[in-house]
């Protein structure tokens, strides 16, 4: 087994633990070979999971959106992500969703126990980052990032992955 599958099934694990209802990601930072950090898609620590989102009413929006859709907040499946109930599709509707990318939980792991990031390489279980996150990746000196397909989240991620001096590269197994 060559280090991309490794670190590629490392990243399937981490995915495992992730809370969102919608997509299970996984993220690892990488520097001499050895895991410095891991990051999943989820809420902040000790915040309810999207399930409990149903239970509460978000700036007293949520919960009257769905009656507005003509649901019933306390019928709704709270194994589906609220943004989907609500008829959103993906990237849309994230004004109520709790949840960080699993790239930014792990450049926040790593700062949290004050790990040092530059020169570092992201693995992901998912294709080039959204805006948001390239931008803290490029910020935190990660150097490298190596997904499993070299499509873009947006315009403007492309943009910042051309104009920066980050590689980008497939997972090779």
């Amino acid at each position: 087994m060559n280090w991309d599958q490794y670190y590629y099934n490392i990243c399937e694990v981490v995915a495992t633990n992730s809370k969102c209802l919608s997509r299970k990601i996984g993220a690892i930072l990488v520097k001499d070979r050895s895991v410095i950090s891991t990051g999943y898609n989820g809420p902040a620590r000790g915040i309810p999971s999207c399930s409990e989102i149903y239970k509460v009413d978000i700036d007293n929006n949520f919960r009257g959106l769905l009656i507005d859709k003509g649901l019933n907040p306390d019928d709704c499946n709270s194994n589906l992500c609220p943004r989907y109930t609500l008829g959103y599709k993906s990237g849309e509707g994230l004004s109520i969703c709790n949840a960080a990318h699993s790239e930014r939980n792990c450049i926040l792991n790593a700062a949290r126990h004050g790990i040092c990031t530059k020169n570092s390489t992201l693995y992901l279980s998912v294709n080039i980052p959204c805006k948001d996150c390239l931008t803290e990746i490029i910020n935190a000196g990660i150097i490298e990032i190596v997904c499993t397909d070299i499509s873009f989240y947006d315009e403007m991620s492309e943009y910042l992955v051309k104009h920066s001096d980050l590689i980008v590269r497939e997972f090779v197994f």
